[in-house]
């Protein structure tokens, strides 16, 4: 049987970074590309820092993406300057107006485009197929549009007909909270200080954000310890 290669969508964010160890760890693929998208993203340094980390942990092929107009055209906190609120855990109990301070238009719409033809692209050089890997969780009912296990659904729908290999997008964690993903890392053995999940910063992980408190919250209730070093 022909192996297929795994394209991983990585941010170098907890959630991606678990997702490419568990399919390096449950699968045998021919080869593992670590995708990484400069999106104009305030924690560039950071998430690429990780997400080539991740590669290296893996063994796999790194491959970076510019895509700077979308950061251009996008009003979110994640690539213009404006105020982030400085929530505390007593904010996580409604955080749906502040997820909205971050919303990238489209940006999971664009990226899996983007990885259809690097796929398609492999399949045409080398006749492989390949499946794509999201990390992708359980937001409950305040998610994203293009988190939600409709939105990968009807994406493996355009993939069929509009892609001449046959292609998976696979969203293993999609039912999974933060808790269980963090606990999952752990049994994988994911060095968690290796992980970037902070929106706003380019250095040290700033605690406050909405990024950094649903972070936090994950440790808390999996009852892991935080390795993470926050400013705040």
């Amino acid at each position: 049987m022909v192996k297929k290669k795994a394209i991983i969508l990585c941010s170098g964010g907890l959630d991606s970074v678990v997702t490419a160890h568990g399919v390096a760890s449950k699968y045998d693929y021919k080869e593992l590309i670590i995708l990484f998208f400069n999106y104009g993203q305030k924690s560039l340094v950071c998430e690429r820092e990780c997400s080539q980390q991740c590669a290296d942990d893996l063994g796999g092929r790194f491959v970076e993406v510019e895509l700077k107009w979308l950061g251009e055209i996008s009003n979110s906190l994640i690539n213009k300057k404006g105020v982030v609120k400085k929530l505390e855990k007593r904010n996580l109990k409604d955080t749906k107006k502040e997820s909205e301070e971050f919303y990238v238009p489209c940006r999971n719409t664009v990226f899996l485009v983007h990885a259809l033809a690097l796929a398609e692209s492999i399949f045409i050089k080398d006749g492989l197929n390949s499946d794509i890997f999201v990390g992708f969780k359980c937001e409950g009912g305040e998610g994203y549009p293009d988190t939600t296990k409709k939105f990968v659904k009807e994406i493996n729908q355009l993939s069929k007909i509009g892609c001449s290999g046959d292609f998976k997008i696979i969203a293993p964690l999609i039912s999974r909270d933060k808790e269980d993903i963090i606990r999952l890392g752990e049994k994988l053995g994911v060095d968690f200080k290796k992980t970037f999940s902070c929106y706003v910063s380019n250095t040290k992980q700033c605690g406050s954000c909405l990024a950094c408190q649903l972070r936090k919250a994950g440790f808390y209730w999996a009852g892991v310890e935080d390795p993470t070093d926050y400013s705040s």
